[in-house]
């Protein structure tokens, strides 16, 4: 079918849904929601068979509704409406949600039921269900009701299931606001997890007014409720009536500030506090002959100093008597490559790009020229940028089955790229997916990340069985009788490598290309990434998601070079 996406901006849901629709075959184009007259041309230029509205913030024009089928994903059970939905399953704390795939019509999230799914709620916050939960029930239930429209088959209504709708407006600040000495550390938790993301929870952090991120339990810490009584690493710890929690990002001032490590936006606060180990980004882990480097670093983000720490941490590894090494990244992001919003904070964000890039660059050669273990980048949450790179730059990328991959620099402003992406990408994909690669601006889903050489093995398995599969994979691997030979194979292909064109080489051609991008006279890195970090809307959709507008742009670009 060709099925057209209405969604406010392509996030990861979108993603998993159009990498799950094109692997069956179906058409799929993507129009950002901006106005009435947009996505009116959208479906004029398209022609589909169905909209899909898997991200959407106002309600699809009646034009569009009435014209065709048109499906809206929405992350609550049958009945739920309202634009917070899994916000207020985490401030309730229900034990089961689910995702409802229904009709749109005149009554909002009320329409006709084409599919559903159920599922447990886990001690998480909002934007990891969204990720996991809510993706993976929202691909089932999307799959199924585009299967029974094209069985010809109609949706049951609200009075069919004998379900009374109930309607939930948008969660408040107020509905969030924390009671820092009434309430206890579950609470704080939970009205956190419930904003984790967007919009964060407003509070007052120092006597300034802030928005709180990235909270975790800190066991064996007490105070007096509100006071923030130690830091570890990025975080604070902040005492609640019964305990403390570790707040690990902040926003501060305006509402688009920068969401930035909570010790970096108060730096001499910070000094002031003692520092106690509590809050880990990086843990390592060790069975048999087998390591395990976790990195879960914030929305897989990896500054300068993070690189740093995952190197030595790396290194430190390397002296245990293993066999195999498997860098874990975090379970919701693998890596998502540069630090944005901390290369948007610097005095010099040309410079701490750069800084940025060079200890990405460290990493990924250490990983490379790593020749007496078997290095794996088992990848169960989404990767993207640097990060895809980062990952090839193991012996074998182990992926998880719904995982999203988006292996390409260029929507950041034509940004080149480097994690020795030149060398990887023909070593493991060949010349001709290399090519292919470099020049997608596509997500990627797992089968298709195989077949192009950005992945060995799919392991078909949840969040929760992936860590076990894994472990079990990497352990008859660290003990497998032809390990030794693979070793030596490895080294030799590395030496032959470094023979014909030395890493130092890759490398230099690479960061010539990403200098000029950091500080030459097109200033389309710099701005991109401003937009991005501030999350400026996008005036269109670009031409790389939004095929149904592939001909007018070539007509355009005929016009100009006419006139």
């Amino acid at each position: 079918m060709k099925i057209l996406f209405l969604c406010h901006s392509f996030n990861s849901l979108s993603q998993r849904l159009f990498t799950e629709l094109a692997a069956q075959g179906h058409e799929v184009s993507v129009e950002f929601d901006i106005n009435d007259a947009v996505a009116l041309e959208a479906v004029d230029l398209f022609e589909p068979d169905i909209v899909v509205a898997p991200f959407l913030k106002r309600a699809i024009p009646r034009a569009i509704w009435e014209s065709r089928i048109c499906l809206v994903v929405h992350p609550g059970p049958v009945g739920d409406g309202g634009p917070s939905a899994l916000d207020w399953a985490l401030l309730n704390g229900e034990a089961e949600w689910g995702v409802t795939v229904l009709q749109a019509d005149s009554a909002l999230d009320a329409g006709p039921v084409w599919a559903e799914r159920r599922f447990a709620m886990r001690d998480a916050t909002k934007s990891s269900l969204y990720r996991h939960e809510v993706s993976e029930a929202a691909a089932e239930a999307v799959l199924e009701a585009i299967a029974k429209i094209g069985a010809g088959r109609t949706p049951q209504t609200l009075d069919t299931l004998r379900v009374t709708p109930v309607w939930r407006n948008g969660a408040k600040q107020t509905d969030r606001a924390i009671d820092w000495h009434n309430d206890d550390t579950d609470t704080v938790l939970r009205k956190i997890a419930s904003a984790d993301g967007m919009p964060g929870v407003k509070d007052v952090l120092f006597g300034e007014n802030v928005y709180l991120f990235d909270t975790h339990r800190a066991d064996g810490f007490a105070g007096d409720p509100g006071d923030v009584i130690a830091r570890s690493g990025s975080a604070f710890a902040r005492a609640t009536r019964d305990g403390a929690v570790w707040i690990g990002h902040v926003r501060k001032g305006r509402d688009k500030a920068l969401k930035l490590p909570a010790t970096t936006v108060f730096r001499a606060e910070a000094e002031s506090l003692p520092e106690f180990p509590g809050y880990a980004d990086i843990r390592y882990e060790e069975e048999g002959y087998a390591g395990f480097l976790h990195f879960g670093f914030y929305n897989g983000a990896m500054g300068t100093e993070a690189c740093q720490r995952l190197l030595g941490a790396w290194q430190e590894a390397l002296k245990r008597p293993t066999k195999a090494i498997v860098l874990m990244g975090g379970p919701d992001h693998w890596s998502n490559g540069l630090n944005l919003n901390l290369i948007e904070a610097a005095e010099s964000p040309a410079d701490e790009s750069w800084a940025n890039i060079n200890a990405m660059d460290d990493l990924a050669e250490a990983i490379i020229r790593t020749t007496d273990r078997f290095v794996v980048s088992a990848v169960g949450g989404n990767a993207g940028a640097g990060g895809v790179f980062l990952a090839r730059a193991a012996d074998a990328v182990w992926l998880r089955r719904g995982a999203v991959l988006n292996p390409y620099y260029k929507d950041m402003g034509n940004l080149y790229g480097s994690e020795f992406w030149t060398y990887l990408l023909p070593r493991h994909a060949g010349a001709e997916n290399a090519e292919r690669i470099a020049a997608a601006r596509l997500p990627m889903g797992a089968e298709e990340a195989l077949s192009l050489g950005l992945a060995d093995e799919i392991i078909h398995a949840g969040r929760e069985g992936f860590g076990e599969t894994v472990r079990d994979m990497a352990l008859r691997l660290a003990e497998s009788t032809d390990l030794d030979e693979r070793l030596r194979e490895k080294a030799r292909r590395r030496a032959q490598d470094e023979a014909e064109k030395p890493l130092a080489r890759y490398r230099d051609e690479e960061l010539q290309r990403m200098r000029r991008n950091f500080y030459g006279f097109d200033p389309s890195y710099h701005v991109a990434r401003y937009n991005f970090v501030h999350k400026v809307p996008k005036s269109r959709t670009p031409i790389t998601i939004a095929r149904h507008r592939e001909n007018t742009a070539r007509t355009r670009s005929r016009r100009r070079a006419a006139s």
